[in-house]
């Protein structure tokens, strides 16, 4: 259950209305790595979460604040549409105002669809999507995740506050900074507690008994006069086993697989010159018989 409260984290009052840094500001809100995707991502972490205490009430903490900071950036958004567009003329506002938005240089949407309000897009109107946030149900491909989202926010608000010169923005964002750097901080201290508890290794290494033994700690180079041998990634033991690391300095072929596909079906009207035979003609039957087969095949298999 989540309750609302009327006060901000912050104060966010710019100290005169700005439809095109509205524009701009828009890339933190709802663009890939804004707060909306944050706050999205730590939601579904939390949810997620099959580690109840501590692990589950941090990832619910910082997902509840982020909602706070969509509320907070939505504010200023709004404050700083006040009025838009500012930089035209009013009599152009009276005749055409989606026009006078264009020539003031304002998102014409923020006019259009929001009615003066933030919108959930990116700086360019490309609308928010799930397909931004990464909730795997693994705390530590999460954690990393995170940080890395955390460092692209950061970035994107240290170049947004480099773009204005109003002390009201430039306030909250020194606040939204402050957060974001210690976030940073604050995925990656879950990480070591990940590893102090026994939850993780250093990397994600499922199935690692099985996995190829050399190319675990082999580092391929593809780049003639390549300098990428002087890297400590090249070179030493690897972080995880204690390995010497191959640099494999000329790439080899390990396979004579030459990615030859299998004649298409006919009724898809693929181009194809034959070479491989007819294509069998697919239907439900067949796809339905073709299901049964690999679930034998895959039976024969497991009893072999």
């Amino acid at each position: 259950m989540y309750r609302h409260i009327k006060e901000l984290q912050f104060t966010a009052k710019p100290e005169k209305p700005d439809a095109l840094f509205a524009a701009k500001f828009q890339e933190i809100l709802g663009g890939q790595f804004g707060e909306m995707t944050v706050m999205m991502q730590y939601m579904f972490q939390g949810f997620n979460c099959r580690v109840p205490g501590k692990y589950k009430d941090m990832i619910m903490d910082i997902g509840t604040e982020e909602i706070g900071h969509v509320e907070m950036l939505s504010t200023m958004l709004a404050r700083l549409l006040e009025g838009a567009p500012s930089e035209v003329t009013e009599h152009a506002v009276a005749t055409n105002p989606s026009l006078a938005a264009v020539i003031g240089g304002m998102n014409p949407q923020h006019a259009i669809v929001a009615g003066g309000g933030p919108v959930p897009r990116d700086s360019a109107g490309v609308p928010w999507n799930a397909g931004y946030i990464v909730a795997s149900g693994n705390m530590l491909t999460d954690f990393r995740s995170n940080a890395a989202a955390e460092g692209q926010s950061r970035l994107m608000t240290s170049r947004i506050y480099n773009m204005t010169d109003d002390s009201g923005v430039k306030e909250m964002l020194k606040f939204n900074l402050a957060r974001d750097t210690f976030h940073q901080q604050q995925w990656l201290l879950g990480i070591e507690q990940l590893i102090a508890d026994g939850f993780s290794d250093l990397i994600e290494d499922s199935n690692s008994e099985d996995e190829d033994q050399v190319q675990n700690h082999t580092f391929w180079s593809f780049s003639e006069g390549s300098q990428a041998g002087e890297g400590r990634w090249a070179q030493g033991q690897t972080l995880v086993g204690g390995q010497d690391i191959i640099y494999q300095a000329e790439p080899v072929l390990l396979t004579d697989d030459t990615g030859l596909l299998p004649p298409p079906d006919p009724k898809l009207f693929a181009t194809y010159d034959g070479s491989q035979g007819m294509g069998k003609p697919g239907d439900a039957a067949g796809a339905r018989l073709q299901g049964a087969q690999n679930v034998v095949n895959k039976v024969k298999d497991a009893l072999s």
